[in-house]
């Protein structure tokens, strides 16, 4: 290593096998030149004696530990294996001291740290990973991340009746990349928040250099005109799933018969048909699905089954319906978080544990 450049480490094999955790580098050296520590040290300020000493060497070692799988305080020791510190650009902290850090987190210092993964954004997309100009798709949506010890705070079980915490997540369609997490209680609605959450978010991509146009997609969990109307009046395009009420239900009865139009690109295993019509101002699409292989054996009657959603896009029904369903790509974001550092949630204090979910997703990021 010369003068603590890790991008000037030359790197030889004098083994046929390779180094386990030496990818780390890569990552290491992306934090590096985008400056994390020192943008760490200037945001995170903890008020308990000691926990502020250089904030950012913790956080950089819980991104570096959870890049090379560590899912536990203790999983973070990987970071003192063989020779694995010398990539990192400084001397990883230990498990304890990691520990007793993140207990140091209150709600106001996780959002101190929230303010670094939106920083971190803008860094890496001026440097050329940004949308710019063109087109951004933000999923929104939610999970369930479960717990296994009745003694952490803030878990409950909710509609899922599994017990654990329920964050609000936001990813960036293409890339994974998390655009802004909520930590929430285990008896979270899903749309407890939404607004506010959305408002930050927008705010963050914006500030982050995205200057083309949004689009924000979300399952019928987000029917909220309230939120609707908000996205609208911030020139935000939206595409959010509705519940089929009994109002919903009347406009899609009032479609006419010839304009349903069906999928040709659907799968084999079912028939879907889709069409349009508007309610109180709203532009509302409808996807009527109906199976045709061993699912309908079991039905005297075949029906339909109703998915809907509204939308303030212009955009041909065919295409508005085919991205919407796309929506689904979150999915593989959230796998991704939940299978790395978020299988578990080391700590019994909320904050802490929020403030470990934020630090995963600034690995995620780098990772990406």
């Amino acid at each position: 290593m010369v003068n603590d450049r890790l991008d000037a480490v030359k790197v030889c094999f004098d083994d046929e096998r390779s180094v386990a955790g030496a990818g780390v580098l890569v990552v290491a050296t992306l934090a590096q030149r985008f400056g994390l520590e020192q943008l760490i040290g200037k945001c995170v300020r903890l008020g308990r004696p000691g926990a502020c000493f250089r904030p950012g060497r913790k956080v950089l070692s819980l991104v570096f530990a959870i890049v090379l799988g560590a899912d536990s305080i203790d999983g973070c020791d990987v970071l003192r294996s063989g020779r694995t510190r010398r990539l990192l650009g400084f001397r990883a902290m230990a498990p304890s001291t990691l520990g007793t850090f993140l207990r140091a987190f209150t709600f106001g210092h996780v959002r101190q740290l929230d303010r670094v993964l939106a920083l971190a954004l803008g860094r890496a997309w001026r440097a050329g990973a940004g949308p710019g100009a063109e087109r951004l798709v933000i999923d929104v949506d939610s999970f369930v991340g479960q717990v296994y010890g009745r003694l952490k705070q803030g878990t409950s079980r909710g509609y899922t009746h599994v017990l654990g915490y329920h964050p609000l997540l936001a990813t960036r369609a293409g890339s994974g990349e998390v655009l802004h997490i909520r930590f929430r209680t285990g008896a979270a609605n899903t749309q407890r928040g939404a607004i506010r959450f959305c408002d930050e978010l927008i705010a963050r991509v914006r500030a982050a250099g995205a200057t083309g146009q949004i689009l924000l997609r979300a399952d019928s969990g987000f029917h909220n005109q309230d939120l609707r109307r908000r996205l609208a009046s911030k020139g935000v395009l939206y595409s959010i799933g509705a519940r089929v009420t009994k109002r919903i239900g009347a406009a899609i009865d009032a479609i006419d018969a010839d304009a349903w139009q069906t999928l040709t690109n659907y799968p084999a295993t079912g028939e879907a048909q889709i069409a349009e019509t508007t309610l109180a101002g709203e532009r509302l699409i409808v996807r009527r699905v109906r199976p045709l292989g061993p699912d309908a054996q079991g039905q005297l009657f075949v029906t339909w089954q109703h998915h809907a959603l509204l939308t303030n896009r212009s955009d041909a029904l065919g295409l508005v319906e085919a991205e919407h369903r796309a929506h689904a790509v979150v999915e593989l974001a959230i796998r991704d978080v939940k299978d790395q550092a978020l299988a578990h949630f080391p700590s019994g204090r909320f904050a802490a544990n929020a403030a470990w979910t934020v630090i995963a997703c600034l690995a995620h990021n780098l990772h990406r």
